[in-house]
């Protein structure tokens, strides 16, 4: 092989041909490979770790305070649960634990009948009342006062 008037020579070329013929899988693209990236040094693996950890550790506990009252909480824990996931396995295990439970749940419930379905449906609009009403009475607001003026 002859050798090129250059700084390199025909380094490149042969690197490239022998990049083509080597078996190693290439790097993968997009959010993948940016943290594979991060995680090729201790310090990036590091504060990956740490950032992922306070992201996910602060949606877990805003969901877990959101859980008694109305909205998303428990979409809330499972979406930080699955960001915690990402980085620590105990996190992974205890998603598949709750999507395990919940799936065991909707199954069980599938198969009742109406009378058990409507005494959850008014066990779970009686606990979202109770609190909301807790809630409402925690800023100062008392409901039943109101209604009471009003009949």
């Amino acid at each position: 092989m002859q050798i090129q008037n250059s700084d390199t020579g025909d380094a490149d070329v042969m690197k490239d041909e022998a990049a083509g013929r080597s078996s190693v899988p290439e790097r993968r693209t997009g959010i993948h490979g940016w943290l594979d990236g991060v995680r090729s040094t201790r310090t990036g693996a590091l504060t990956l770790k740490i950032v992922i950890g306070v992201i996910g550790t602060i949606m877990v506990v805003g969901g877990l305070i959101m859980v008694p009252l109305p909205g998303p909480g428990w979409l809330v824990v499972f979406a930080g649960l699955a960001v915690l996931a990402t980085e620590f396995h105990w996190a992974h295990k205890v998603l598949e634990f709750g999507k395990r439970t919940l799936h065991a749940w909707t199954e069980w419930y599938k198969l009742q009948g109406w009378f058990v379905r409507i005494v959850v449906f008014i066990v779970t609009a009686a606990a979202a009342a109770v609190i909301v009403y807790c809630g409402l009475l925690t800023i100062g607001v008392d409901v039943i006062e109101i209604a009471r003026r009003f009949i």
